[in-house]
């Protein structure tokens, strides 16, 4: 039987995986391989959080495969090169694998498809990640999308989304002479184990992708339009780096919402398939626009007075002692789990980018390091949003409010107590503005800082008064 490597990336699943669907339909004998060549991402190379996940999910995928019959080969190492040497030591005639769709890695595919053909093998490329390929939605201009509503209108028109498909019990075996890399010498996990808090929260793999689902099925999902904007609720899905890093496909996460359909949930379910949608979109963006993650999409921003960075007030952001308290509880959540809730990404993207002023990428090279779901496309869109910068962006003078945010989205001060726990002891509505009574906060918390980074009303005006000096 012929042999054909299966080049795995961000597509860490046997389920619902076209290159290894089509190289078993084939007739060939799978040679599953991750080549680890993190200088191929430019300057996106992945940061610790993802490296961390990273680990179990490649572990993961070997028992899967390994349960099977098979195996995962990990080499490390330049990919073209990597490849012809797995070519050579197998004998393989082919080379499948699903697309990725950031700006360093679609011209890198590319070549080596090109370079590969010539060489009279056979390469393949799928559709892995998304519903929709960046390219298939168009504008009756025929240009891309910057507005959601009308890009999803579209998507939803043209739905075809490919059924499940589940992967054989058993896979045939390839030559045990060849090998690759030990797990552990890739050193993915931090040696100082600053990641120990994240595996209380997550289960990286397929198996703990179903498992997240499942769960989200049987529970967040009724209720999911108020309450995913609640994060003293669990009201999300909690699948977004289960997406990022490919343990299940979009596809069968909407196949198995539409079974779970009934006339209670089914405007929630719809809610959470629009959310889906914004991923879509963002992958669009992305590909038309591969500048953003480093520039403004909207040229209106290119000489907008960002403040100069104050290197301690931007590390009392990053560790959540901004005194600020929604602020700082979304910061400690992301240090001690690698998430944080959507609805305080905003806030605190917001308070980074409006009342401090500082541009951007300050915040998204943090989430970039952070972040377990950390996704170029999601953080690029999510950041350029908030900023005002980007494509269907909330406008720069719209300012989020820390304080009335936390009113509205945890009214009882139960998430800040959570992950701020020298507050636990202030009074509820005190909680949300600890600085308005000195006395009090001095007493209660005396290790919280004694009054935020930047007054608010004065950050508001600062930057309301930078944006108008913008023009139209």
């Amino acid at each position: 039987m012929p042999h054909a490597l299966v080049w795995f990336r961000h597509d860490l699943r046997l389920d619902d995986n076209p290159a290894l669907r089509a190289a078993l339909e084939e007739g060939y004998t799978p040679i599953p391989l991750y080549i680890r060549a993190p200088r191929e991402e430019g300057e996106w190379a992945p940061g610790g959080a993802s490296d961390a996940w990273l680990h179990r999910s490649l572990a993961a995928l070997d028992a899967d495969l390994r349960s099977r019959g098979s195996r995962l080969l990990m080499r490390r190492g330049a990919s073209a090169a990597v490849l012809d040497e797995v070519l050579t030591d197998t004998g393989a005639e082919a080379v499948f694998w699903n697309r990725k769709y950031e700006p360093a890695t679609q011209p890198r595919d590319a070549a080596l498809k090109k370079v590969l053909r010539e060489r009279g093998l056979r390469v393949e490329s799928f559709n892995g990640s998304l519903l929709f390929e960046p390219w298939d939605l168009a504008t009756q201009q025929g240009g891309p999308y910057k507005v959601f509503t009308p890009f999803w209108r579209s998507a939803l028109a043209q739905w075809r989304a490919p059924a499940p498909w589940d992967a054989p019990d058993t896979l045939p075996t390839f030559d045990k002479k060849v090998q690759g890399d030990l797990l552990d010498t890739w050193q993915l996990k931090p040696a100082l184990g600053w990641d120990a808090g994240f595996w209380e929260t997550w289960t990286p793999g397929e198996a703990g992708a179903g498992e997240a689902l499942d769960v989200f099925i049987d529970g967040a999902l009724r209720g999911y339009r108020t309450d995913r904007d609640r994060p003293d609720r669990t009201g999300t899905s909690k699948l977004s780096a289960h997406l990022h890093f490919g343990e299940i496909a979009p596809w069968r996460i909407t196949a198995e919402l539409e079974r779970a359909r009934t006339a209670a949930n089914g405007a929630d379910m719809d809610g959470y398939i629009r959310e889906l949608g914004w991923r879509e979109f963002a992958y669009h963006l992305l590909h038309h626009f591969p500048h953003t993650p480093t520039q403004n999409l909207n040229p209106r921003f290119e000489h907008f007075e960002w403040a100069k960075v104050d290197q301690d007030a931007l590390a009392a952001w990053q560790q959540g002692r901004t005194g600020v308290p929604i602020v700082d509880a979304g910061l400690r959540e992301l240090w001690a789990t690698g998430y944080m809730h959507n609805r305080v990404r905003m806030i605190v993207a917001s308070y980074l980018v409006k009342h401090l002023r500082y541009h951007w990428l300050h915040g998204a090279r943090w989430f970039w390091d952070t972040l377990v779901d950390a996704d170029l496309a999601n953080n690029t869109l999510g950041w350029q949003w908030t900023a005002g910068t980007g494509a269907d962006a909330a406008p720069y003078f719209r300012v989020f409010n820390p304080v009335t945010q936390a009113e509205k989205f945890d009214p009882k001060g139960t998430y800040i107590a959570r992950w701020v726990p020298e507050l636990t002891d202030v009074p509820v509505p005190l909680r949300f503005a600890p600085w308005q009574k000195p006395d009090v906060l001095a007493r209660v918390a005396s290790d919280y800082p004694r009054r935020p980074l930047v007054d608010l009303m004065e950050g508001r005006e600062g930057a309301l008064a930078a944006y108008r000096k913008t023009g139209d």
